[in-house]
C-alpha cells in the first residue's frame, strides 16, 4: 500500500539563527536542602562548608550565591568529608571504602549581562584511592576505613580502619606510605598484661592531631584505649587505659588535656603528662543526664573562651528510658545549660572559632548543626544562644510541599512589605548577626527584577521565597490554621510566649533543659488544612489560597496586627442534585470569634465549598474583585467585594460516584472497583466490534479503513480512542480562566469566565460586572455600584471529541498574544490587548492543543502530541522568550510538559512546533525522568522561560529554556595555591544532579557554573539505528492517517499545509461539539 510522506521545504537560515538566540535548555541550580545528607566539613581559612549526601553528591557553600556541586561516578553514600584548609581541595570517603580528592579549578571566562566574568571556579575530582587488603587476610573488613585525619601540614592523611590499623596516605599524590603503617599488634605489645588480657582493641574510632605539637596524634580504639603516638619517632608516647567503649575524642586548645566521650552517655577528661607512660584513670568522668542508663555521646567538642569557662558541646547522651528517641545536642558553659531538641537526626556539627596559633582561646562564635532534614546555626556570642536565619539551605519540606506558584517582576513596594512582615515574624526567635559562612565571591550580577516562589504545604502554611538568585531565601510564612478550629489551637501568639516570664521560668526548670530548635515539622495537626492552589495578584496585594477541605480564603496585605472575625460564605456546588451523598471528610470549622492575625497577609473572607472536596483549580481577577474555584463536583464564582456568590455549576456525571468519596477517604468497595473494571473492558470490546462493522461510504473512508486494517500507521503516531463519558472523576474542574474578550458577538467584548473539566468539557460564561463595560474599565466599589451584583450567563459549551481532560485555557487577542494580567492594561503596565481583530481561545487537553476563533468557536488549528505511545500533556505555559542578540526582540511561545518529562515548544497561535537546525522534528528537551511522577506534577514555569520542579521532597531543580534568561552559580575563590584550568571539554558535559538521577560518565564533576547548552535537542538524537525513530523520512503529520484531502491541502500554500496537516479529517466530518445557548 502506497503511503504519502512529505518533507518540509528548505529551512530558513535566518530563522534558525533566531531560534538559537531564543531557546537553549540547561539545568542551572538546585534550591533547598540536600536530600539525605550524610557528611559535613568546614574550611576555617576559606570559610566554606561542604555537605555530602547518600547519593554521592558533594555540595560546597560559602556566602549566599557561592555554590559548587560535584557528583561521584558511583551513586554511593559519602560518609566523611575533610577540607585541606586554604587550598580549595577536599577529600571524600565513600561507603564503598574509596577516598576521592576534589579541587576547585578555574573555569572558562563567562559573559553575563554583557560583562565578561573572569575567575569563575568549578569543582572537579582529580584522583581516587582504595586501601588494599592486608596480606594473608581474606576479609577486607580489616582495612575498611572508619575515620580520617588530615594533618595541619596537609601533606599526610591518617586512615583508621576496622582492623585497628592506622595507615598513612601522602597528599596530593594519594600514595600509601607503607613503611609508616601502624598495626594493632604493635600497640598491643606496649600494653600492660592486665589490660591486654587477650582482647582486641577494636576498630579505630577517632584520630586527633595535637594542637600545639605537629606529628603527634591521638588514636582512640573502640574498646576504650587511647594512644598518643609520635609520628616522627614512631613510638608510643603515652597510653590512656580507658575501660568504657569509646565514641569520640577532642583536644583542648593548649594540648594539656583531651576529652573522650563514651557509649554510656558520659565523657571523661584526661591530662597529658610527660614521663608517665600509663594513665589508668581520667581526671574526671561525668554522665550529665545520669544516673539512669543513657545513650552514647556520639561526638563532643571542647572550646575555650576568654571568660575562662570552656564551652562544651556534645550530641546524644539522653536517658534511654524517657528521652531515648530525642535528637539532641547539648551546649554547656558554666551555669548555662541548653539541650537543643531537633525533629530529625543529628548527622554532624562544627563550631566557627579562631584558628590562629597566636590566639590563646577558641572563642566560638557559631555552632553549625547538620541534621537529616535541615541545617541549624546557633549564635554562641549572644545570651541564650539563639538561632540564625539561614539565607540558603532552608528546608523547603518543613511541612510537605503540596503546590507552588511563581511570581515574576514583583513590585518594590510589595517586596518591602513582605520583607518587613517576615522580620516581624522572626522577632526574638532569631539573632540578627551576620551569616558565619561567608567564603568566596559571588560574580553574578544583581537580579534585574525580584521574583517570588510561593509554596503551599500540608500544615496549611504558604511560604514566600526569594527566588531572584541562586540562594532561595525564606522571606515570610503565612499560616491559615488560625482561621479554623483545630486540635492544636494556633490562636495563641508565639511571641506572647517569648515575652512571658512565667513560661520562660518553667522552661528553665525543666530537666533536661530542652529547647525546640529548627523549623522541620513533618506532622500536620489536620490534613484538611493542606494547601492545594495559590493565586496572587502582585498589583492589588490580594492572595487566594485554597485547601483540601474545600476552603477558599481571600487575603489582603496589612502592615499592622489585627484582631477580627473572618466572614464565611457557603457555596453548594451540587445545587441540591439528588442521588449524591458525600462520603469524605467533614469541612473545617471556622472560628466564630475574632482571632489575632500578625502583620502580613490577613484573611478577608472564607468561601467554603460544599461538599468539602479538595479544590482543584482557582482563578483570581482582582480588578473585578472576583474569584473562581473548582472541585471534583463543579465550579463557582464569588464576588469577594460584596461577599456574594455569583455562580455555582455542578459538573458531575450521573455515574461519578468516585468523586463523592474524597481524597482522604480510605473506604473503597473492592466489589465496586471490580465491577467498574469489567464494565470498562466490556464497553471497549463492544465499541471495537461496532467500529469493525461500520461500512465505509466513500472512497476516502475505504482508503483509511484499508490502512487501518493493515496497521501501517507511521511509527511516530498512535490512534487515540475516545474516552467514556461516565469515567470516574470526569467532573473534576482542571482549569479556570478570566478574560475580557468577545463571547456573545464580534463587536462587544466583556468579562468572561472559562472552565475546563476532566471529561473534555469547556464552559464559557459571559459576566456582567458593574463598572466594567465594553471597551472601558473603571475602578469598582463606588457608592452607586454597591447594590448592583455581578451576573453570569452561560455563553458557550464545548465538548472535546475524545473527552480528554482540559489542562489549560488561554484567550489570545487579535495579534495572537495572551491577554495581560489584571491591572496591567488599565494602569499602562503592559501593552494593551488588540480589541480590533478577532480573538481566539487556546484549549490544551491531555492529548492535543487546539485554537478556536471567537466568538463563533470554530476550530482554526491544532496539534496532537502523538509522537510517542502514551504521551500526554501535563503542564502548559505561555512564555516570553527574549533574544540574546536583539534587546527588543521577543516571542510568545507555548511550552508543554508531557508525562514522559519532555518539554515541547510551539509558536502561537499557529501551534507550529519549534524545530532545530537541519531537523525534521519539533524541539524536545529531556528535562525530567518519566519515572519521576512527583517531579512532573510539581513543575512550575516562569513567564521568562525558567522553571522549577522537585527532585526530592526538599529540593527544587531550576532549569531554563531560554538562551538569555537563566539563574546559575557564578563565583570565585581566593586560594593559597594557583588555580589550575579546567581540562578542555567537548561540549557534552552533563550537569551533575545531586539527587543522583544523572551520572557524569566522564568522571568529571562540573560545578554548576558551566555554559548552558545552546544546541536544541531532538528525539532522534541518541536513538539506535534499528529504532523506528531513526528513519530520516518521518511523516510530517503527527495527528492521524493521511487522506486525499491531506494531499490536496499540501499542494496549496505551505502555511495552509502546516495547519491542515495537524487536523484529523475524520473529526471534521462530525459536528464541532459546540452547544451555544
Amino acid at each position: 500500500m502506497m503511503k504519502f510522506r512529505f518533507r518540509r521545504q528548505g529551512t530558513d537560515p535566518q530563522r534558525e539563527k533566531i531560534k538559537q538566540e531564543l531557546f537553549a535548555f540547561s539545568k542551572t541550580v538546585e534550591h533547598g536542602f540536600p536530600h539525605q545528607p550524610s557528611a559535613l566539613a568546614f574550611d576555617p581559612k576559606l570559610q566554606l562548608m561542604a555537605i555530602g549526601t547518600k547519593s554521592g553528591a558533594i555540595k560546597v557553600y560559602g556566602s549566599p550565591g557561592v555554590e559548587f556541586t560535584g557528583l561521584h561516578k558511583d551513586t554511593t553514600a559519602v560518609t566523611q568529608i575533610h577540607f585541606l584548609p586554604g587550598q580549595g581541595r577536599l577529600l571524600s570517603l565513600l561507603d564503598d571504602n574509596t577516598i576521592h580528592l576534589w579541587e576547585l579549578v578555574a573555569g572558562a571566562s563567562r559573559e553575563v549581562g554583557g560583562v565578561r566574568r573572569e575567575g569563575v571556579v568549578c569543582l572537579q575530582e582529580v584522583g581516587s584511592y582504595s586501601l588494599p587488603g592486608r596480606p594473608g587476610i581474606e576479609s577486607c573488613s580489616a582495612t575498611r576505613v572508619t575515620v580520617l585525619l588530615l594533618l595541619r601540614s596537609c601533606d599526610l592523611l591518617c586512615i583508621g580502619t576496622e582492623g585497628g590499623g592506622v595507615y598513612f596516605l601522602e597528599l596530593p599524590r594519594l600514595s600509601l606510605k607503607e613503611n609508616q603503617s601502624l598495626l594493632q599488634d604493635r600497640i598491643t605489645q606496649s600494653l600492660p598484661d592486665d589490660y591486654r588480657c587477650g582482647k582486641s582493641l577494636g576498630p579505630v574510632e577517632s584520630l586527633q592531631e595535637h594542637p600545639q605539637q605537629s606529628g603527634k596524634i591521638l588514636i582512640g580504639y573502640s574498646r576504650g584505649l587511647v594512644v598518643l603516638w609520635d609520628l616522627s619517632m614512631r613510638h608510643v608516647e603515652q597510653l590512656f587505659l580507658g575501660k568504657q567503649q569509646l565514641e569520640s575524642l577532642v583536644w583542648e586548645r593548649s594540648g594539656n588535656l583531651f576529652v573522650s566521650s563514651h557509649s554510656d552517655g558520659g565523657y571523661s577528661l584526661w591530662t597529658v603528662t610527660s614521663g608517665n607512660p600509663y594513665t589508668h584513670q581520667p581526671v574526671s568522668s561525668t554522665i550529665p543526664y545520669g544516673p539512669f542508663p543513657c545513650k552514647a555521646i556520639n561526638k563532643i567538642l571542647w572550646r575555650t573562651s576568654k571568660t575562662g569557662t570552656p564551652v562544651l558541646l556534645y550530641s546524644g547522651g539522653m536517658p534511654r528510658a524517657s528521652y531515648g528517641d530525642r535528637h539532641c545536642l547539648t551546649i554547656q558553659q558554666n551555669k548555662d545549660h541548653v539541650t537543643l531538641d531537633f525533629t530529625s537526626r543529628v548527622i554532624d556539627f562544627f563550631t566557627v572559632h579562631s584558628i590562629e596559633q597566636e590566639t590563646a582561646f577558641d572563642d566560638p562564635s557559631a555552632l553549625v548543626v547538620l541534621l537529616e532534614e535541615e541545617l541549624v546555626v546557633i549564635d554562641l556570642q549572644t545570651p541564650r544562644w539563639p538561632s540564625l536565619p539561614t539565607p540558603y539551605l532552608a528546608p523547603l519540606h518543613s511541612s510537605a510541599i503540596t503546590c507552588s506558584c511563581h511570581i515574576s517582576s514583583v513590585p518594590p513596594k510589595l517586596w518591602e512589605r513582605l520583607v518587613n512582615a517576615g522580620k516581624a515574624q522572626r522577632g526574638q526567635q532569631h539573632t540578627h548577626r551576620s551569616w558565619p559562612i561567608f567564603g568566596g565571591k559571588n560574580l553574578a550580577p544583581p537580579p534585574k527584577q525580584q521574583e517570588l516562589l510561593l509554596t503551599g504545604h500540608e500544615d496549611g502554611t504558604v511560604r514566600f521565597w526569594d527566588a531572584s538568585g541562586v540562594a532561595l531565601t525564606p522571606l515570610y510564612k503565612l499560616s491559615t490554621a488560625n482561621v479554623f478550629h483545630t486540635d492544636c489551637d494556633p490562636c495563641d501568639d508565639p511571641q506572647d510566649l517569648n515575652n512571658d516570664p512565667d513560661a520562660q521560668q518553667e522552661e528553665e526548670e525543666e530537666w533536661p533543659p530542652f529547647r525546640k530548635v529548627g523549623c522541620f515539622d513533618p506532622y500536620s495537626d489536620d490534613p484538611r488544612l493542606g494547601i492545594q492552589k495559590i493565586s496572587l495578584c502582585k498589583y492589588s496585594n490580594k492572595l487566594v489560597v485554597a485547601g483540601t477541605a474545600g476552603q477558599v480564603i481571600v487575603l489582603g496585605l496589612s502592615d499592622e496586627r489585627s484582631d477580627h472575625l473572618v466572614d464565611v460564605s457557603l457555596v453548594d456546588l451540587l445545587q441540591d442534585r439528588e442521588g449524591f451523598t458525600w462520603k469524605g471528610h467533614d469541612r473545617l470549622e471556622p472560628r466564630l470569634k475574632p482571632a489575632p492575625f500578625p502583620p502580613g497577609f490577613q484573611p478577608l473572607v472564607l468561601v467554603q465549598c460544599l461538599p468539602p472536596a479538595s479544590v482543584t483549580s482557582v482563578a483570581l481577577h482582582a480588578e473585578w474583585n472576583l474569584i473562581a474555584f473548582g472541585t471534583s463536583h463543579g465550579f463557582g464564582l464569588f464576588d469577594y467585594h460584596r461577599r456574594n456568590a455569583v455562580l455555582a455549576r455542578c459538573t458531575l456525571h450521573p455515574n461519578d460516584s468516585l468523586a463523592m468519596e474524597g481524597p482522604l477517604s480510605r473506604v473503597k468497595s473492592l466489589k465496586k472497583s471490580l465491577r467498574q473494571s469489567f464494565r470498562r473492558i466490556r464497553k471497549s470490546r463492544v465499541s471495537g466490534k461496532k467500529r469493525a462493522i461500520t461500512t465505509p461510504t466513500s472512497k476516502v473512508q475505504q482508503a483509511n479503513a484499508a490502512l487501518a486494517e493493515q496497521e501501517e500507521v507511521a511509527p511516530v503516531q498512535r490512534r487515540i480512542e475516545p474516552r467514556s463519558a461516565d469515567d470516574s472523576l470526569s467532573g473534576v474542574v482542571r482549569c479556570l480562566c478570566f478574560a475580557d474578550t468577545f463571547l456573545r458577538d464580534g463587536t462587544h467584548h466583556g468579562p468572561t469566565l472559562w472552565a475546563g473539566t476532566n471529561s473534555g468539557s469547556v464552559y464559557a460564561y459571559a459576566l456582567e460586572v458593574p463598572g466594567v463595560g465594553s471597551g472601558s474599565v473603571c475602578e469598582r466599589g463606588g457608592a452607586g455600584e454597591s447594590s448592583v451584583c455581578v451576573e453570569a450567563l452561560l455563553g458557550k459549551e464545548i465538548q472535546l471529541m475524545h473527552r480528554a481532560p482540559v489542562v489549560s485555557i488561554c484567550v489570545l487577542d487579535g495579534r495572537g498574544k495572551p491577554l495581560p494580567d489584571p491591572y496591567e492594561a488599565s494602569q499602562d503596565l503592559a501593552i494593551a490587548p488588540d480589541m480590533t481583530n478577532t480573538h481566539s481561545v487556546l484549549i490544551a487537553s491531555e492529548e492535543q492543543l487546539k485554537v478556536f476563533s471567537l466568538p463563533k468557536v470554530s476550530a482554526k488549528t491544532k496539534f496532537k502530541l502523538t509522537a510517542h505511545e502514551g504521551c500526554r500533556v501535563r503542564k502548559v505555559a505561555l512564555v516570553v522568550f527574549s533574544s540574546t542578540a536583539q534587546e527588543d526582540y521577543s516571542e510568545h511561545t507555548l511550552v508543554c510538559l508531557t508525562n514522559l518529562g519532555d518539554m515541547h515548544l510551539f509558536n502561537i497561535p499557529g501551534l507550529r512546533p519549534q524545530v532545530g537546525p537541519q531537523r525534521r522534528r519539533s524541539v524536545r528537551y529531556d528535562c525530567i525522568r518519566k519515572e519521576d511522577i512527583s517531579g512532573i506534577a510539581s513543575c512550575v514555569f516562569t513567564k521568562n522561560g525558567q522553571g522549577f520542579y522537585l527532585i526530592s521532597p526538599s529540593e527544587y531543580e531550576r532549569f531554563s529554556l531560554s538562551a538569555k534568561v537563566f539563574t546559575e552559580p557564578l563565583c570565585s575563590i581566593q586560594l593559597e595555591r594557583p588555580l589550575e584550568p579546567t581540562p578542555a571539554s567537548d561540549g557534552t558535559t552533563t550537569q551533575p544532579q545531586a539527587n543522583g538521577t544523572h551520572k557524569n560518565q566522564t568522571g568529571q564533576a562540573e560545578g554548576q557554573t558551566s555554559e548552558p547548552q545552546s544546541t536544541l535537542s531532538s528525539p532522534l538524537l541518541d536513538t539506535p539505528l534499528d529504532s523506528p525513530l531513526s528513519c530520516t523520512d518521518l511523516t510530517l503529520d503527527s495527528t492521524g492517517e493521511l487522506t486525499v484531502e491531506d494531499v490536496r491541502d499540501f499542494l496549496t500554500t505551505v502555511d495552509e499545509a502546516e495547519n491542515n496537516l495537524r487536523n484529523i479529517k475524520e473529526e471534521e466530518g462530525h459536528s464541532t461539539g459546540i452547544l451555544i445557548n
